[in-house]
């Protein structure tokens, strides 16, 4: 069978497809756990309004940089500038939606969690670890699907035989990735320092109350900012991480080998990608069914069984 780039392509964003499906069903079976009590969920609300309302003012500001950055790219670089533009925008925009989803998803999860907690242990697992799990099948979703997407119409536009150049614009896809990471990961990163020396001094240093009490002034900053830092800026950081090694790989793979098999090997990355989604996906699915017994064992039964 002759090989195809394009054949290869969709069926992998076909694949990245069941990811997102996959997430979008994790993160609808965690919003119909109960959130808790009325006092849990005040306490939850006001994180999840904090959290929204941070990530939504960074978001307009890494808006304007993006599209500065897009129409300099456009305008100055010369040829292909401006399919390397949208593959920067593209990038941008993917790995703000991968951080968005899992801060979304853990400030929902957050309280149930907690609310899971006080019948069972394995109960609590189950509730976190798909917590987790959205914010994975999220960041590789989208990272597979936007590169797939990108290489099938880049190579409908370029021609049949115009591989290199397609791997040459998809850089700017890792670029976008990349920039939104760096202002996402330093921007939450420095709000989480910020309110969690502030609930230290204020709380534990001055007035003897436990960091995370809610009498504590600062404890709904500090857990605003484990949310916007850790989750939503921890997401882009691994979603830049990860198409950066991917398409960095597909380029040594077509650059690193003879002309009559390179397309194989420079796709090889993307479909190891997308094989890798299945093996995660039951990997979730073996976890969830043994969270029953020990969750150290669940956890450690469904690293191995992914593998």
């Amino acid at each position: 069978m002759e090989f195809s780039v394009t054949g290869t392509v969709a069926v992998v964003a076909v694949l990245a497809l069941v990811s997102i499906a996959a997430a979008l069903f994790l993160a609808y079976r965690n919003s119909r756990m109960s959130p808790g009590n009325e006092r849990m969920q005040e306490i939850g609300k006001a994180i999840q309004e904090g959290a929204n309302a941070f990530l939504k003012r960074e978001y307009m500001f890494l808006a304007v940089f993006a599209a500065i950055v897009f129409f300099a790219l456009g305008i100055f670089i010369g040829d292909r500038s401006w399919w390397v533009a949208l593959s920067f925008l593209t990038g941008a925009v993917c790995s703000g939606l991968a951080g968005y989803a899992g801060m979304k998803v853990a400030t929902m999860s957050n309280m149930r969690t907690t609310e899971a907690a006080r019948t069972s242990l394995p109960n609590a697992l189950r509730v976190a670890f798909n917590s987790g799990a959205v914010m994975g099948l999220s960041v590789v979703g989208l990272g597979v699907l936007g590169i797939s997407l990108l290489v099938f119409v880049l190579s409908a536009v370029f021609g049949a035989d115009s591989l290199p150049l397609v791997l040459d614009t998809i850089f700017g896809f890792s670029l976008g990735a990349s920039s939104i990471a760096l202002f996402a990961r330093v921007g939450g990163g420095i709000f989480t320092k910020a309110a969690d020396v502030g609930a230290d001094l204020v709380g534990k240093v001055e007035a003897g109350i436990p960091e995370d009490d809610p009498r504590n002034p600062a404890v709904i900053a500090d857990n605003v900012g484990d949310n916007v830092g850790d989750v939503a800026g921890m997401g882009a950081d691994l979603y830049e991480s990860y198409v950066g090694s991917i398409i960095a790989a597909m380029s040594l793979g077509y650059f690193a080998t003879s002309a009559a098999d390179a397309a194989e090997w420079a796709l090889y990355p993307l479909v190891l990608a997308g094989a890798g989604i299945i093996a995660s996906i039951l990997g979730v699915a073996f976890t969830n069914f043994f969270t029953s017994g020990s969750p150290h064992t669940a956890l450690r039964n469904g690293t191995l069984f992914a593998a």
